[in-house]
């Protein structure tokens, strides 16, 4: 049967899997988000696969894996964890694929599961304190979906891309070329305060940054890690 399903999965392997769901899981100094695609909405919602997902995060827990490739060669049900995926392939009927796999750790972290495992989010903070704060970041990250912690985070190529969207713009509109330059690092900055998490405005007190919301629990609390996944 574990053969003949195999065959099926081989015919379908080369379809596009691009629904499915993320989901977070761990204790309260390391968590784990993966990422399971499949074909239609249809079984990214059916039970089964539900249920497959918690398995294979289930497995990434209890073997401690540190990153994807290590915990596709985990052991499932007496399989790997990458033949396991070939197997459901078959008995569901559609393609499958473990496709991402992250995890964080901190003095205190949380996972965020946005309804419907179509958004998840993983924050780790710098020191122990009370999980709210994790918990309101891990919103914020998934409500708002910023490109970094902070500026130091932002990659030279999304920098570049800003500045040069800026400076294109700003010549549609007319301004002197002299004068380009600096406005476009101003606009950069605008984007820092509106893309980086730390220099976000809280979504739950505009009046203050995350930054500003962390320094009340403690003057150094900071955001270590972050990780965002959309299946959009």
């Amino acid at each position: 049967l574990r053969v003949k399903g195999i065959s099926k999965a081989s015919k379908k392997m080369s379809r596009d899997a691009r629904e499915g769901v993320v989901v977070v899981s761990g204790d309260d100094s390391k968590k784990s988000v993966i990422e399971v695609n499949c074909e239609t909405d249809f079984v990214a919602k059916n039970a089964d696969f539900g249920k497959l997902v918690d398995s294979l995060i289930d497995v990434a827990i209890e073997n401690d894996s540190k990153n994807l490739e290590e915990l596709l060669s985990a052991t499932i049900d007496g399989i790997t964890v990458s033949e396991k995926i070939v197997e459901q392939t078959g008995v569901i009927g559609e393609k499958l694929e473990l496709s991402y796999y992250e995890v964080v750790e901190g003095e205190t972290v949380y996972g965020y599961n946005h309804p419907g495992n179509q958004i998840a989010t993983l924050i780790g903070l710098s020191e122990e304190v009370d999980e709210i704060y994790a918990k309101d970041c891990a919103m914020q990250a998934a409500a708002m979906a910023p490109v970094a912690i902070n500026e130091e985070g932002v990659s030279q190529e999304i920098i570049d891309k800003e500045i040069e969207i800026a400076k294109e713009l700003l010549r549609q509109e007319g301004k002197p070329e002299k004068m380009i330059d600096q406005i476009a690092q101003g606009k950069l900055k605008k984007f820092f305060k509106e893309s980086t998490l730390l220099n976000q405005a809280f979504i739950k007190d505009n009046k203050k940054s995350i930054k500003q919301y962390l320094s009340e629990a403690s003057k150094d609390l900071t955001v270590v890690s972050m990780k965002r996944f959309s299946m959009k």
